[in-house]
């Protein structure tokens, strides 16, 4: 049974500030992988489906769904993350921005401390800015393994990698901050800035 495959986006982003190319090539070879992993279990359950061998006592199926969400997360989350950085950072930070980040952290740099702060909890994972669009406020999240943590209806307003493949061919382990403040640097604020003023969490073609 035929499916609308996801196809990979590209990103220029070379010559990122702190964040070797090097680096960039090696995760968006990963990123792909997610997009054709996620293709191909969206195309195995339909399968099943279609044959009408969906049945939540078939290990298998059980499987395959599960891991549905961790390859669907990995593709939309580094789709996010790659889209919000630009070479040196881009734009600046409108006042829009700046008053909705003041108003749920009083100041820009509270809530920079905070982000900095879930970014460089141990363990592997996301920190996210989200915006919750019934109330508008913003709050910092720890997202694991790509699916689990994510607050359900939730828009992603900035996505910063924090699995080690994301830096450690730049720094050492124990360096994960340095990596964070590079990732600061490189932050494009036209797409923070899109993303915060439009209604829908809309995934940006790049």
């Amino acid at each position: 049974m035929s499916q609308s495959l996801y196809k990979a986006k590209e990103f220029k982003l070379s010559g990122l500030k702190g964040i070797s190319d090097r680096t960039l090539e090696m995760h968006l070879s990963l990123y792909e992988g997610y997009v054709k992993n996620t293709n191909a279990l969206t195309e195995k359950l339909a399968e099943m489906t279609h044959k009408k061998k969906a049945s939540a006592k078939d290990p298998a199926f059980a499987e395959l769904t599960r891991r549905l969400g961790f390859e669907y997360g990995g593709m939309v989350l580094h789709e996010y993350y790659f889209d919000n950085l630009a070479p040196n950072g881009k734009g600046i930070i409108s006042d829009e921005t700046k008053n909705a980040i003041e108003k749920n952290f009083t100041t820009f740099e509270n809530w920079k401390t905070d982000f900095a702060a879930v970014g460089e909890m141990r363990g592997v994972g996301w920190a996210i800015l989200y915006q919750d669009p019934v109330s508008q406020q913003l709050s910092n999240h720890w997202i694991a393994l790509h699916h689990i943590g994510v607050p359900s209806g939730f828009k992603p307003i900035l996505v910063m990698d924090v699995w080690e493949h994301a830096y450690l061919l730049d720094y050492r382990p124990s360096e994960r901050n340095k990596y964070i403040e590079a990732f600061f640097s490189n932050i494009d604020w036209d797409v923070i800035q899109r993303r915060l003023s439009n209604p829908a969490a809309v995934r940006i073609a790049a």
